[in-house]
């Protein structure tokens, strides 16, 4: 498709994480094994919490919420990468592309907010114990859960939008193995400002709102658990502990990547940490929150023996 003089690109080829033929076959059966244990993993999670009705708390309402955020994280990058192993020659059409990153910041911008409601429920659970049933009711927790998903799929729907008001000529090669939307600004024909600035504002906005809320909440509930017996402080800090975890990593993650010298790491290197971000922390997630949960593992038991 033409215009003018200029070719306008409609298909792109995704370079992937390397170009070595010889670790093509490997990187396929890593990553294979690694999203079919993430699919386990969070969906499992999601099925023990609605099987079993001691886990029909907030918490663990929350935490399928996320469970489901990080499968759908996983399943917008994963297979088109797998199927890239492959098959170098593979093409991604435009449309797809799009629907590509759309899926993708969904799920992502759904896990900030969530992440935030989780920190909430922590906060009200050690702070206001008594109070925690009737604040944190069913009908609450739904809605939070639902306002969450409801950012998450307005949000890119911005970015989206004006990404259509952009055409790509200079290349069809993105050296990258999803549709990262930074990745499709190198290639377009259009000035592309107006986009990495709205990129750029929004996402700010979301990380620096969201982190600094969770931070708040914590500082409330490091205060509080000070004022407890030992006893009670061991139990307070262990049911925070996996959450934090969740929490530093996926921060930690996006601080390193986007707070940095512009030629602070090689296209390589940016590989990498975006392959933890979009993929080894849902992998991490699950485990994360369940290996030393005593909770999880007697309902996992008693599913079990049915």
């Amino acid at each position: 498709m033409s215009e003018g003089n200029k070719t306008l690109v409609i298909e792109f080829v995704l370079t992937g994480l390397t170009e070595r033929p010889w670790l093509q076959v490997l990187l396929f059966l890593m990553f294979l094994v690694v999203y079919l244990i993430t699919m386990v993993g969070n969906l499992g999670l999601m099925i023990l919490i609605w099987k079993d009705a001691h886990l029909h708390t907030p918490m663990y309402l929350f935490l399928g919420g996320l469970a489901f955020a990080d499968a759908c994280t996983s399943t917008s990058v994963t297979p088109r990468m797998l199927v890239n192993f492959l098959d170098k020659t593979a093409m991604i059409s435009l449309a797809e592309c799009i629907t590509q990153f759309y899926f993708f910041a969904s799920s992502a911008t759904t896990e900030y907010f969530l992440l935030v409601v989780m920190a909430y429920d922590r906060y009200v659970a050690i702070c206001n114990p008594l109070l925690y049933l009737v604040v944190m009711s069913k009908k609450l927790c739904t809605q939070l859960i639902s306002i969450s998903y409801a950012i998450g799929f307005l949000h890119p729907l911005i970015h989206v939008s004006l990404l259509l008001r952009l055409t790509f000529c200079r290349s069809n090669i993105i050296h990258y193995f999803y549709c990262e939307i930074l990745q499709l600004f190198k290639i377009s024909c259009n000035d592309p400002s107006i986009n990495a600035l709205m990129i750029f504002i929004f996402a700010a906005f979301i990380q620096i709102s969201t982190l600094m809320t969770i931070i708040i909440s914590y500082t409330r509930v490091l205060f509080d658990i000070l004022k407890k017996k030992s006893e009670g402080r061991s139990k307070a800090f262990s049911t925070c502990s996996a959450h934090l975890l969740s929490v530093s990593l996926y921060y930690g993650t996006l601080i390193f990547m986007y707070v940095r010298p512009a030629s602070g790491l090689t296209d390589d290197q940016d590989k990498m940490y975006s392959l933890f971000y979009t993929i080894i922390i849902p992998l991490l997630n699950p485990f994360i929150y369940s290996l030393r949960n005593k909770e999880v593992v007697g309902a996992l038991r008693r599913v079990a023996k049915k």
